[in-house]
């Protein structure tokens, strides 16, 4: 995977034509338009990068990646959600922020469906299944096997609490009745270390962060959990072609502008997003860091989020979670 400054150093050399916006409506964007994303360095931010710089070319106006960390995103969610609905401010939402917390806390500072306007749904990254050296199973079936003769004794590494690290960790008990504890870390890089270190035996990780640390022969890929290969590692079998279908799971990325955004406008900033992530080269940048572009306009999107929320409401539920 590219490091940060490497990959956006290439994206001046995209060929997108400059396309003036004359059919954006109401003279938009009539200032700087904010981009909440996540923290510095993440598969968030860096697609957020790329998608600002382009949509700076195009539109004349400078797009600014705001980059905050904090409660797994929400804290730039809550900021888009008060902002103006004019499309100067959106955020990067995933499931995070949009999918899961209303389920896992009591109270939230903003409502995930009433107070957004899906705009567009940018990538999605497979989650991956891996163990470290030490661990004997040589794949899927066998760490199965060995999770469930030994309940509770066989662990697994999450970014930590209410991520999607961790909610797939309990879809994948839930499918394939292996009962794996869950050992929460603070951050993609911490889990990384706890699986090479032998502190956890595994992680769900998106494939965008272990494909360096695969091929170093550090820790080893047993599954995706996706239906389909992912184009940007399709080397990986899937959970489902191994016996094990129901365990699907992926980390996704989407533009969402605040509640009452004209829908003119919204459609108007989808298309726009849409041709940029839809091109050639822009897929290309993306594919090479671990990210599969899958744009989605404004109602598709809307549709995809209300399945997830439907999806991960019944997953945390059964897996009786909460962060309070």
């Amino acid at each position: 995977m590219p490091a940060l400054p490497a990959l956006l150093l290439l994206v001046p050399a995209l060929a997108l034509a400059a396309d003036p916006s004359a059919s954006l409506p109401g003279g938009y964007p009539q200032r700087p338009v904010r981009l909440i994303t996540g923290s510095p360095g993440s598969t968030a931010e860096i697609t957020a990068r790329l998608l600002a710089h382009k949509l700076t070319e195009r539109w004349g106006q400078q797009v600014i990646v705001d980059s905050r960390g904090g409660a797994g995103g929400m804290v730039g969610a809550e900021i888009a959600a008060r902002s103006a609905p004019d499309g100067h401010t959106m955020v990067n939402g995933h499931i995070g922020t949009h999918a899961s917390p209303q389920f896992l806390l009591k109270s939230m500072p903003y409502d995930p469906v009433r107070d957004f306007t899906p705009v567009a749904r940018l990538t999605v990254s497979g989650i991956a299944l891996v163990v470290g050296s030490q661990v004997q199973a040589r794949d899927l079936r066998e760490f199965v096997a060995m999770a469930r003769a030994k309940p509770d004794t066989v662990n697994y590494a999450s970014l930590g609490g209410g991520t999607s690290s961790q909610l797939s960790g309990e879809l994948f008990n839930q499918v394939t009745g292996a009962r794996l504890w869950h050992v929460p870390y603070k951050g993609a890089g911490p889990a990384i270390t706890g699986v090479i270190s032998g502190e956890v035996q595994s992680a769900f990780l998106s494939t965008t962060t272990i494909s360096a640390h695969v091929r170093s022969g550090k820790m080893r890929v047993l599954a995706v959990l996706s239906r389909q290969r992912m184009a940007a590692a399709p080397e990986i079998p899937t959970a489902d072609e191994l016996g094990f279908p129901g365990v699907d799971s992926s980390v996704w990325f989407g533009l969402f502008a605040p509640a009452r955004t004209p829908r003119a406008l919204v459609e108007a900033i989808s298309r726009e997003v849409v041709r940029v992530i839809d091109h050639p080269e822009t897929r290309s940048l993306l594919l090479a860091q671990g990210a599969e572009p899958a744009p989605l306009a404004p109602e598709p999107f809307r549709q995809f989020v209300a399945a997830e929320i439907a999806k991960w409401g019944k997953v945390i539920r059964a897996a009786g979670l909460r962060m309070d």
